[in-house]
């Protein structure tokens, strides 16, 4: 079954035209590079001091256009490399767990996916700006390989395409930097765990126009839950070419290798207090695999007078998949026995992205302009088979295991192979006067889906046409004190047959960088819809349609560092959601699952200068509040607010070494983060970590 496309409209005549006008006006040679997708815009901000601040002055996620953080009309959350460092972040939740406008830690010590929410809705995850997936269902990426994670928040399909209304996570990728790096460590910590990593770069000679960068870790870990493993390898290796001061080429390849285990495998919902090591599933079928290779060319050329041309490429393919026992209901309560079943996923992918486009800045008498109209081709692939069958039954207080599931003989309930075709082409606009930015963005995207169910032998198509746009304004009250209003809009497609889910977003907002100190301080008020809603079951992968919901908020954040001793960052959000149209007609007037109406952090950091043959001393401490949460859209059981607390003590051992200890969930709290059906899941438990860093 095909879809018709749609006539032309306007939008996309403007859009082909501008695309069009602008490539063929290049010289041939540049119109020549473009075709071999050589040159290529860079996306990250200037990120040089990310690993000496907390607080960032440039972005380049928002309208698409890299700009200063007060000149962009959008709301967007840096977190510096120094941050998650100091933090001891390892994995994206924690990485997040201190911006506003975020949830995290929502479904437990769920480990196959990062499950987070910005305002409400499961984000989109991008990676130099551009696509990885959603992080719901997706690859848990490792940090390290990350300078900086900017988080925007709200609708925007126009910056970097198809998405969810409530935000996308942008992981910008160290590269060469021409200058001399090196740094390694070794970590240790709770439940045996053993980690060595370094990251490493310089130029081949001196002042050579070639230099490289290479980054890794291995980890040996187990995990909280008894017969479980966290193991992971990481390598990646980059090359860049600078033959002038206007032309960069990068080259970077990397490898991800994950061992790990998908979740505890839940607790009989009894009411009772389960020990967090309390395994209930088969040590023998209990894994989490990834296995994927990335290889990504971009490049950058500034042919001057305001003419600056890019393009990137991206290809990656990899497996994964996950296998373990789950709990169902309890069969005998007095006989402390519980159902269970085995779930497995196995799938394997290949996905690649191109990116052309031409950014023109130039003055037009008292206006500056700055424009940049590009195209972009994503194709997606993925085989995906579930399988879910009964397993034996167990007792919880004397667990006898059965053994695993031979997924050669049994036959999956689902096996697909969905291929995604993605034409897009866009189109952002700025425009200054006096105090003055007027932002603008189009986007229109053309969707060619095919879905093969290798179980019916049936084959479904279709294609569909999605427009998007963006229109913000923002006011420089002084340099330091900005407003801003905004509209923007969001598609991503659900499935064929179902029409796309879209959603819209009204916000306004304030931004103040401080004069005495480095900081800044940012509040929003937004109001957000999202149609054609569909949503996926966390515990059989199955779609469900939702229709329509809304989310009302306030984000306010702070970064700051305060003296040369202190700094802290703050958050604090409020959230109103509804479920306006579910189309069962059950949840009508509820609200959404996971979703906190409080939540807020705050981290400190403290500095005690080294006196003598003592070093430097730094202290950090970290609160965060989650408040009180429906466990479904049902709105039937309710997970209790928690204040969890968390800390760093560091010391410079030597000039250049420092040895840090961090410990997450510091007094150990404990409660049911997602349940109510029949089995709980608890929050992660306290964990220690001990790192000793070495650079020169």
């Amino acid at each position: 079954m095909t879809a018709p496309i749609a006539a032309p409209s306007r939008l996309s005549i403007l859009l082909t035209g501008y695309a069009t006008i602008a490539l063929l006006s290049l010289p041939a040679h540049a119109q020549e590079s473009v075709s071999l997708g050589t040159i290529f815009l860079e996306t990250a901000s200037d990120g040089s001091d990310d690993d000496e601040t907390i607080v960032a002055d440039q972005i380049s996620s928002g309208s698409g256009l890299p700009s200063d953080v007060l000149d962009s009309s959008a709301s967007v959350s840096v977190i510096t490399s120094k941050e998650i460092q100091r933090r001891g972040a390892t994995n994206t939740e924690q990485v997040l767990q201190y911006t506003a406008g975020v949830s995290t830690d929502f479904y437990g010590r769920d480990d196959r996916y990062d499950f987070f929410k910005i305002r409400a809705y499961d984000a989109t995850t991008y990676r130099d700006g551009m696509l990885i997936g959603d992080a719901f269902g997706g690859i848990r990426e490792e940090v390290y390989a990350f300078d900086r994670v900017e988080v925007l928040k709200g609708a925007n399909s126009t910056a970097f395409g198809l998405a969810d209304p409530g935000g996308a996570v942008n992981f910008i990728t160290k590269t060469p930097t021409g200058e001399r790096l090196r740094e390694i460590y070794g970590a240790v910590g709770s439940f045996e765990h053993r980690e060595l990593g370094f990251d490493l770069g310089d130029t081949f000679a001196q002042n050579s126009d070639f230099s490289w960068r290479l980054t890794g870790k291995i980890q040996d870990s187990a995990a909280e839950t008894d017969d479980s493993n966290d193991d992971e390898s990481f390598l990646m290796g980059g090359l860049s070419w600078r033959p002038t001061d206007r032309t960069t080429v990068s080259l970077v390849y990397d490898h991800l290798y994950r061992d790990g285990y998908p979740n505890s495998s839940g607790y009989p919902a009894t009411g009772d207090d389960f020990d967090r090591d309390l395994f209930l599933g088969e040590p023998d079928f209990n894994y989490l695999d990834t296995d994927r290779d990335t290889l990504t060319l971009k490049a950058e050329h500034d042919f001057g007078g305001g003419l600056e041309l890019g393009a990137s490429l991206r290809f990656a393919e990899g497996t994964g998949g996950f296998g373990y026992v789950f709990l169902g209901d309890v069969t005998s309560l007095p006989d402390t026995t519980v159902s269970r079943y085995y779930f497995a996923n196995d799938a394997d992918f290949a996905n690649f992205v191109g990116d052309a486009h031409l950014m023109y800045e130039t003055s037009l008498g008292t206006v500056s302009s700055r424009t940049m109209g590009g195209v972009e081709y994503r194709d997606n692939h993925r085989h995906n088979t579930l399988w879910y069958t009964r397993a034996a039954d167990i007792d919880w207080e004397d667990p006898i295991y059965t053994g695993g599931l031979d997924l050669d003989s049994t036959d999956p309930y689902q096996e697909t192979t969905t291929n995604t075709k993605v034409k897009s082409v866009y189109l952002q606009q700025e425009f200054t006067r006096d105090q003055f930015i007027l932002q603008a963005g189009l986007r229109r995207d053309w969707i060619d889906q095919e879905v093969r169910d290798h179980l019916s032998g049936v084959t479904t198509s279709g294609e569909s046409m999605e427009d998007t746009m963006r229109l913000g304004l923002t006011y420089k009250i002084t340099p330091n004190l900005s407003v801003f209003g905004s509209y923007a809009e969001s598609v991503v497609p659900a499935g064929l047959g179902v029409e796309p889910e879209r959603g819209e977003q009204y916000e306004l907002g304030v931004k103040y960088r401080p004069e005495g100190f480095r900081g800044l301080l940012s509040a929003s008020i937004y109001d957000l819809s999202k149609y054609n809603e569909t949503i996926t079951n966390a515990d059989t992968l199955l779609q469900e349609v939702r229709g329509k919901s809304r989310v009302q908020g306030i984000d306010l954040e702070a970064k700051a560092e305060i003296t040369e001793r202190l700094s802290m960052t703050a958050a604090y959000s409020y959230i109103e959601s509804e479920i306006v149209e579910s189309n069962l007609g059950d949840n009508d007037g509820n609200e959404l699952a996971s979703t906190p109406k409080h939540s807020g952090s705050v981290w400190v950091d403290y500095l005690v200068p080294g006196q003598g043959s003592f070093g430097d001393l730094s202290l950090g401490l970290g609160t965060r509040y989650t408040g009180e949460y429906w466990r479904s859209d049902a709105n039937s059981s309710k997970t209790d607010s928690a204040w969890i607390w968390d800390a760093a003590i560091g010391y410079e051992i030597a000039e250049g070494t420092e040895m840090q200890l961090n410990v997450s969930n510091l007094f150990d709290e404990k409660h049911i983060a997602q349940g109510g059906f029949s089995t709980d899941y608890y929050n992660a438990g306290r964990e220690i970590s001990l790192t000793l860093r070495h650079s020169w």
